[in-house]
């Protein structure tokens, strides 16, 4: 009989056992039958997953646990975490025990290093790299790749030193099967024949891992004649029944405790004993009697469906709670495209949603596992809605660089303008141009983030060098116009406490003699020049008393002040009066038509009417400003 032939045997007999119980059932319906061979189904099932499991688990020496090992919630974790996770896992586990760990954590340190790398390579080419420059390295990665490193050598070593070992076991566990099948031919004592089969079953538990994909059909083979040779044993049925009495309180003892799992609320770790369980039945126990074979078993099969559908309604639960991460998920993702289809036109405008951006990766993340069938499909949406983002935002900052650089050059040109006029003397003439170039700076624009300290530095430099000096001569000149405040401060006593001989030609060249005077000393300091209004205001005094004409008093104090705003620094202060006047002669003019105008409604009246000569005086007082206000502007006009 073949390898092949031995393995199968047990599975065809008891399909056939199946099926004829069903058969034999004489008062068993039509959908009675469909009804059992679904529930069967599912049970089988269940029982497959369960064997499938401990098979795996089952081909390392040891019967590692894989299950034992808890994992932790890669997808929360840092890069820097995941790397520590996998050094512990690599250096403290045995390496077949922790394949489904290491390839999570493979995974999402894939994508999380590579989300990584996106957002290095973007601030590389922000600042001007050319991105076939572009290079990147990062110690954690160093980290990760030893750590797989170092697992995929242990990993070959143990399938290396595993592979032939496995062979061997099977080789030698077909060859019990083959011996325990010939001791029911064997023509001697039972009891010699009980104790050789004793010693085949201790090989049997010592003959070490096989295959996996072997390891069911071999159990199950080796239990279909363990069963029929205790069934040959009905000669010496004390034998027998010990046996057979010792593995009926054991498999009840297990029955007990998986329904006893089946009230635990922590569903996966009662699912990795029931599992257990099932070695234990099918690895260290033999047959009990036929009458409580299925008896025993359909009850095992109830603990274990038990606990499995409970485990199903958990998953089920958990698949919702992936749906809604699947949808929130997607929600992130349109958000990340539609601020990528909207755009910005400014830099400003990108950094705001280069931050949303971030803050939606970070909730990406964050939102927990999706189904498993959509993650790969999921995650490439969103690398390719980040990426479309990144990809207009890039060639933003492209277009923009070469505006920066153009901008370089405009600053590098004010650069030489202010170094060759740092040190010019001619303070009305560069002030204007230093202040102009500052101005111009500011509304040039943004320049490489590698050239912006150093070129502002170096303009700040020179402005700072040119107006350093300017106050420094101010600072002089101050000192004169401090000493020229100081005696007009006296003089203006000496003015207020003139004595008039009456005489008012005299009088009044007295008063001109002060102003000259007042005159002669220049200007004072800036914050000081309300002394001048203080001279204008005993002037009044002066020419009340004198009784001057109005305009001829006007004239005489704006005289004194045009030699104040003529040799001002400032040339805008001049300006100013200039513009001053111009505007007080359009007013007047304004007043004089409007009078005019109202003029005309009086028909008929003789201009010896009150009202109607009322505003004939108006008319002619305006007409006496008005000369007074160009008198000032031919004065000024002469000045230019």
């Amino acid at each position: 009989m073949s390898e092949q032939d031995n393995l199968q045997e047990a599975d065809g007999k008891k399909e056939v056992t199946v099926s004829t119980e069903i058969i034999e059932d004489s008062t068993t319906t039509k959908q009675d039958v469909i009804e059992e061979i679904e529930d069967t189904e599912t049970d089988d099932k269940v029982i497959s997953e369960i064997e499938e499991s401990n098979a795996e688990d089952a081909e390392d020496e040891g019967n590692i646990d894989r299950h034992s090992i808890a994992k932790k919630d890669y997808e929360k974790m840092s890069i820097g975490e995941l790397a520590e996770e996998l050094e512990y896992l690599v250096n403290n586990k045995k390496v077949q025990a922790i394949k489904s760990h290491v390839e999570e954590i493979r995974s999402e340190f894939k994508s999380k290093f590579s989300s990584l790398l996106d957002e290095k390579k973007e601030e590389f080419l922000n600042e001007g790299g050319n991105e076939i420059d572009f290079f990147y390295s990062n110690p954690i990665q160093t980290r990760y790749k030893d750590a797989i490193k170092e697992y995929r050598t242990k990993l070959n070593a143990h399938y290396k030193s595993l592979e032939k070992s496995l062979k061997d076991n099977l080789a030698e566990r077909l060859e019990i099967i083959e011996e325990i099948k010939g001791l029911i031919n064997v023509e001697e004592n039972i009891n010699t024949t009980y104790k050789y089969f004793k010693e085949l079953q201790e090989r049997w538990r010592n003959a070490g891992p096989i295959p996996r994909d072997k390891y069911n059909n071999a159990w199950n083979s080796y239990h279909h004649h363990v069963e029929i040779f205790y069934d040959f044993l009905h000669l010496n049925r004390d034998l027998r029944d010990l046996d057979f009495k010792h593995n009926l309180e054991q498999k009840v003892k297990i029955i007990e405790r998986a329904e006893e799992l089946a009230q635990d609320n922590d569903l996966n770790r009662a699912f990795r004993e029931l599992q257990v369980l099932h070695k234990m039945w099918k690895e260290e126990l033999g047959p009990v009697d036929k009458v409580y074979r299925e008896e025993i078993w359909k009850r095992f099969k109830a603990a274990t469906k038990k606990i499995h559908d409970k485990r199903q309604v958990y998953f089920e639960q958990l698949d919702k709670e992936y749906e809604k991460n699947l949808e929130t998920k997607q929600a992130i993702i349109d958000q990340i495209k539609d601020l990528g289809e909207k755009g910005s036109k400014t830099h400003n405008e990108w950094q705001k949603k280069i931050k949303e951006i971030e803050t939606l990766r970070n909730n990406f993340f964050e939102a927990g596992k999706v189904p498993i069938k959509v993650n790969e499909a999921t995650w490439a949406a969103f690398k390719t809605a980040v990426r479309s983002f990144n990809k207009k935002k890039n060639t933003f900052y492209k277009d923009l660089k070469k505006d920066q650089y153009d901008n370089l050059q405009k600053k590098l040109d004010l650069i030489k303008i202010a170094e060759e006029n740092k040190d010019s003397d001619d303070f009305e003439t560069t002030t204007s141009l230093m202040k102009k170039i500052q101005s111009d700076w500011k509304n040039i624009g943004h320049v490489p983030r590698k050239n912006s300290d150093k070129i502002w530095n170096q303009f700040k430099a020179a402005c700072n060098h040119y107006f350093d000096k300017l106050h420094a001569a101010k600072n002089e000149a101050n000192k004169e116009e401090l000493k020229a405040y100081e005696l007009k401060v006296k003089l203006l006593e000496d003015i207020k406490n003139l004595e008039f001989s009456g005489n008012k030609e005299t009088d009044l060249e007295t008063i001109k003699s002060h102003i000259d005077k007042w005159k002669a000393l220049g200007n004072v300091p800036s914050n000081k020049r309300f002394i001048e209004g203080k001279l204008n205001k005993t002037l009044d005094a002066s020419f009340k008393s004198l009784k001057l004409n109005k305009t001829e008093a006007e004239l005489i104090k704006f005289d004194n002040k045009l030699e104040v705003l003529n040799n001002a620094e400032d040339s805008r202060h001049l300006d100013n009066e200039r513009t001053f006047i111009s505007k007080k002669i359009n007013e007047v003019k304004s007043e004089i038509n409007q009078l005019e105008n109202n003029l005309q409604f009086f028909t008929n009246v003789d201009e010896s009417n009150p009202l109607v000569k009322d505003v004939i005086d108006n008319i002619q007082k305006h007409k006496d400003n008005l000369a007074l206000w160009k008198t000032k502007l031919s004065k000024i006009k002469k000045l230019y």
